[in-house]
């Protein structure tokens, strides 16, 4: 029989459970295919949906398979996440490339289509930028990676002001005409732009664990804050390690997951546990990028 664990809890036979049917404050984790997980989950119930699949490079977590294979299952995935997305919801994919014998496929690129055959609209092809990774010998190092917002009408929730950024100039005034002497920008800060700037999840990032590509919580919190209200959903229907997880629950979302790799979902659990009793460490939002060249880094 197939188990569900929720923090504190064994659930068993989900399919009976009222997990589904009624507003939960507990995080659903389960070690599960995600199209069975969906199964059970009712239409338009996730304002966001969050991800980062697989990229089919044959890592440790994934079987590598050709890449019309690749498309194929994912179109299955998406089509299922589409479906339980709430009408003024977001599904947000962060992917990479897809690289064979040294030529790069873009995945954005090639899943465009299967997002628009839903329906979907692409409001941002977010860049999320970092400084390290492997070093390329026959082609520049990639050091960066897109995350495609998508909504399925004009009617979503968008909150700019919990993920402005400082302004470069925050004391600007306009000199002329009739707002003359008054700010220029807003008090509370900039739009943060389609161009992302956080460090990847390497040996000495304090989130680290043997998950060898989980999310940075600060990127996926910025997605939660400015799609979602308190007390919304959040899906990764490739949980990992739970980076999304821990981000929708620290800004009192609700919170859902599925994995197919048993030791990813027990560290997943294990980081909820350790956020509730505050040992969790997290890289905070807003910490400015290891400069060495600065005192101490920048920080």
């Amino acid at each position: 029989m197939q188990t569900q664990r929720l923090e504190g809890a064994l659930l068993e036979n989900p399919e009976q459970a009222s997990l589904f049917q009624q507003p939960i404050r507990e995080p659903v984790l389960t070690c599960e295919d995600n199209l069975s997980f969906m199964e059970r989950l009712p239409d338009g119930q996730m304002k966001l949906v969050v991800t980062s699949p697989p990229y089919n490079l044959g890592k440790a977590y994934e079987a590598k398979t050709s890449l019309d294979a690749y498309l194929e299952s994912q179109e299955r995935v998406i089509s299922e996440c589409v479906r339980v997305l709430h009408p003024q919801g977001s599904l947000c994919w962060q992917v990479g490339n897809y690289v064979d014998n040294g030529e790069i496929v873009p995945l954005d690129a090639v899943l465009y289509p299967i997002f628009r055959a839903q329906g979907l609209k692409l409001r941002n092809r977010i860049v999320w930028q970092f400084g390290h990774g492997l070093h390329s010998t026959r082609r520049l190092s990639g050091r960066y990676e897109t995350i495609n917002w998508w909504t399925k009408g004009d009617d979503y929730t968008w909150n700019l002001d919990p993920i402005r950024v400082p302004s470069k100039y925050p004391g600007k005034r306009h000199f002329k005409g009739p707002n003359i002497g008054k700010l220029s920008g807003n008090p509370k800060g900039k739009n943060p732009s389609d161009v992302w700037s956080f460090p990847n999840v390497k040996s000495n990032h304090p989130e680290k664990t043997i998950h060898p590509c989980q999310f940075p919580v600060e990127l996926v919190e910025r997605l939660v804050l400015s799609m979602t209200e308190p007390n919304d959903a959040v899906f990764d229907p490739y949980m990992g390690v739970g980076s999304a997880v821990i981000a929708a629950l620290m800004h009192d979302r609700v919170a859902y997951g599925c994995d197919i790799v048993p030791e990813y979902v027990d560290i997943a659990h294990e980081r909820v546990r350790q956020l509730r009793t505050g040992e969790l460490r997290t890289r905070p939002m807003g910490k400015p990028i290891y400069d060495p060249s600065l005192p101490n880094g920048g920080h």
